[in-house]
């Protein structure tokens, strides 16, 4: 184990002595979820004012707009809020991608929107831990970096944005672009309450598939009707049965049919797929497609898909793995047991591990029941955290890669 200098002692301990507390409870007392556009515009612009603390352009990036398909078939395009985005450096010989999300998965008119304290050093509240902490921590540990003397070796581009929460579509984008020619990645998830990260995940992928038959009378003549919903329920047993160990399939949901006595003539099939690995989502795209082709065939209807696979598997590579055990012995150095395991979750850390640069993804402070009412921030982890993530990023400057 390698102890700390002098030096790394006043960085990480400025970093620990942050007002990050304060900042995730006027952070979290905004709604910001991922639909409430005025509500992430407050936020973007709070942090915004945050981050313009540290050297560099602050800037708000628009996001990418989103096509989505409604219960009746059409597809829509959907505005997201502004990401935020920081470049410093970017000529330094080590250059690391810090990443996190300002939204949440709660709309404006959700019963959960104020904070309160659940016992001492555990803050109830919507996004504390999902992760406007998260977001706290990245500034701590970046604001300490700077006062160091390793400082000049680094450079990095912070993004925050606005939609990780609904996959990223309106980010995917901007994230491919900052990955490129990155050493390394750090995703501020929050990490399990032991400290827990996460690590290989897989990937994920949403598709509408909209299935177009043939309107007909119920008693008349059926035989002249295509029934679009049938056709849908026989693809959703379809698809289930791809289910494997390499691969999870969710059917979700069928909107669609009307009156007993017509033949519906359109249904949209939603449907969640996670492979483990990139072959197992090569096999299932085609497996999909397969499907759709035999239903069309076989039920004379005809299917258009929308969506995608909008996360890849992230596997353990080589190079992600130095950098786990990085930051395991980061933590160690701290007094703090670092471990990982596999999760069936996953997040912007798919994308920048798809563009070939190592993440660790749950770099966040411990909480836990995200996405509930019940989501907690264990508050002494902040500082924690923080330093981590400080130790971390001079490690990496000292070694001048993972």
């Amino acid at each position: 184990m390698v102890s700390l200098t002098a030096t790394e002692n006043t960085t990480l301990e400025r970093a620990a002595d942050a007002p990050m507390l304060a900042q995730v409870e006027k952070w979290a007392a905004i709604n910001s979820g991922t639909g409430n556009l005025a509500g992430l515009k407050a936020v973007a612009g709070l942090l915004a004012d945050a981050f313009a603390a540290l050297p560099g352009e602050v800037r708000l990036v628009a996001a990418d707009p989103v096509e989505s398909v409604d219960s009746a078939g059409t597809v829509n395009i959907i505005q997201r809020g502004d990401h935020l985005h920081l470049r410093v450096r970017p000529a330094a010989p080590v250059q690391l991608l810090l990443t996190g999300h300002m939204d949440t998965v709660f709309a404006a008119d959700h019963p959960f929107q104020t904070l309160k304290w659940l016992e001492d050093g555990v803050l109830n509240g919507p996004g504390t831990a999902d992760m406007k902490a998260g977001i706290s921590v990245i500034l701590a540990a970046l604001t300490a970096l700077e006062a160091s003397p390793l400082a000049g070796r680094v450079g990095y581009d912070v993004m925050i944005n606005s939609d990780e929460e609904t996959g990223s579509q309106a980010s995917a984008r901007l994230i491919a672009e900052l990955a490129k020619g990155k050493t390394a990645a750090l995703t501020y998830e929050p990490a399990l309450p032991d400290g827990t990260l996460a690590g290989a995940r897989p990937g994920s992928g949403n598709f509408s598939i909209i299935v177009h038959g043939r309107a007909a009378h119920a008693g008349r003549n059926p035989q002249e009707g295509r029934n679009a919903l049938l056709a849908a329920a026989d693809l959703a047993l379809r698809l289930g049965a791809l289910k494997s160990d390499a691969l999870k399939v969710n059917p979700a949901k069928i909107d669609g049919g009307g009156p007993n006595n017509i033949v519906p003539d359109s249904a949209i099939l939603r449907v969640n797929m996670r492979p483990s690995t990139p072959d197992a989502m090569a096999a299932a795209e085609a497996a999909m497609r397969d499907a759709i082709a035999a239903i069309s065939r076989e039920h004379d209807v005809h299917c258009h898909i929308h969506g995608g696979f909008n996360r890849p598997p992230k596997p353990l590579d080589a190079a992600a793995t130095r950098l786990f055990e990085l930051v395991r012995d980061c933590g160690a150095t701290l007094g703090l047991k670092i471990g990982w395991n596999a999760t069936g979750g996953v997040c912007d850390g798919n994308n920048i591990a798809a563009c070939g640069v190592p993440v660790v993804d749950t770099m966040g402070p411990r909480g836990g029941a995200i996405h509930s009412s019940d989501e907690f921030l264990i508050v002494d982890s902040l500082a924690e955290r923080a330093r981590l993530s400080a130790l971390t990023m001079i490690r990496i400057a000292e070694r001048g890669t993972v």
